[in-house]
């Protein structure tokens, strides 16, 4: 299985504060790649990184064996990693079809085909597509935030905390699609809610005051009571 994404020994700060303190974890192809720790741990900090929007200022991130370390945000994106930003990133004013057609890097047939994909996949997404994203319900916009990362060939999706302020029985649908989109492209997900994680998780990585401190298979942490009390405050 081919290593698409790998974090070395990355330090981050923002402004006076030393954000991260050695982050390494590495994800795979087809797989769903966790973070876990606790709040303030370093989690979205750590896809801001990858990202660009908060540059590393030490160790090396690399995206299919070429470093991004220093690349900016628009050319990590092209190079084929989507981003679902915490807060979600929609347009409140556009319609979910004007979010959708920003968020396109081009309008090619396989974009084309991939949008169909995302609105079997969201339903939703098809039956509000003239409704502005500002009224859209907290699970929609997330729904269609997922959807405009991955209307594009990106083999690579980073996203944030995507069961926060969720009903559960949205929080099992945006399982699913997260699921479905894993036969298509790989993912790193933040995700607080460790039923959620554990269910669709192939690998974690434990952070704890900006540190990688336990990476493995997510069945073994199922099993480890002592790390899920030590570093998630569960047991």
């Amino acid at each position: 299985m081919n290593t698409l994404l790998t974090l070395n020994e990355v330090h981050t700060h923002i402004g006076q504060y030393h954000i991260l303190q050695g982050v390494n974890f590495e994800a795979k192809e087809g797989q769903v790649t966790v973070l876990l720790g606790r709040n303030g741990a370093g989690k979205t900090t750590t896809l801001k990184t990858i990202m660009g929007l908060t540059p590393a200022t030490k160790g090396e991130i690399a995206f299919r064996s070429h470093s991004i370390k220093k690349s900016p945000t628009y050319k990590v994106a092209k190079l084929g990693i989507g981003y679902v930003p915490e807060n979600q990133g929609i347009f409140a004013d556009l319609s979910v079809e004007e979010n959708m057609k920003v968020a396109m890097r081009k309008e090619d047939t396989a974009t084309v085909e991939r949008q169909q994909y995302v609105l079997e996949l969201f339903p939703d997404l098809k039956k509000f597509w003239k409704k502005a994203g500002g009224h859209l319900s907290g699970g929609q916009k997330q729904m269609l935030s997922m959807a405009r990362a991955f209307i594009n060939d990106s083999p690579l999706i980073l996203i944030d905390e995507p069961s926060k302020g969720l009903a559960p029985i949205v929080v099992e649908k945006v399982m699913e699609a997260i699921v479905e989109m894993k036969k298509k492209t790989s993912i790193v997900l933040v995700e607080q809610n460790f039923m959620m994680a554990s269910r669709i998780g192939d690998t974690y990585t434990l952070i704890d005051d900006g540190r990688t401190v336990h990476s493995g298979n997510m069945k073994e942490l199922i099993d480890n009571e002592e790390l899920k009390r030590k570093y998630l405050g569960i047991g």
